[in-house]
């Protein structure tokens, strides 16, 4: 499992509103795709700098494919990096103030302490 990777996936994506739309609309396609290509890219290095053998581990890639941000927490991605990209994604589809955020935290209030740990 690597926690980078998963908040290097929620970090670049919320970045670029072209990819959030892309992970919107088509995720298990976008995941796969993500994975392929930037999943290696050094951040904010030369765009020739990459490494080899970053890979999201089966349950990891599911959760990502599926936008399921309980399995996300579970997993140990940071929650505020899964926070963000999820309004993105889906705040529009939310007619009251706050309503996709308090969805969101009800969604994982089953989780008691000590949460996952979300250092990479």
């Amino acid at each position: 499992m690597s926690k980078y990777l998963l908040d290097k996936f929620l970090y670049t994506v919320d970045r670029d509103p072209s990819l959030v739309e892309r992970y919107r609309s088509s995720p298990a396609e976008f995941v796969a795709w993500w994975e392929a290509e930037r999943a290696n890219a050094v951040l904010n290095c030369h765009p020739g700098d990459a490494s080899t053998w970053l890979r999201f581990t089966d349950d990891e890639r599911s959760a990502l494919a599926n936008q399921d941000h309980v399995r996300l927490f579970a997993l140990g991605a940071h929650p505020f990096l899964t926070l963000t990209l999820f309004i993105a994604m889906f705040e529009r589809d939310n007619r009251e103030p706050l309503e996709y955020q308090k969805a969101f935290g009800a969604r994982l209030a089953h989780f008691d302490l000590p949460y996952p740990d979300i250092a990479t």
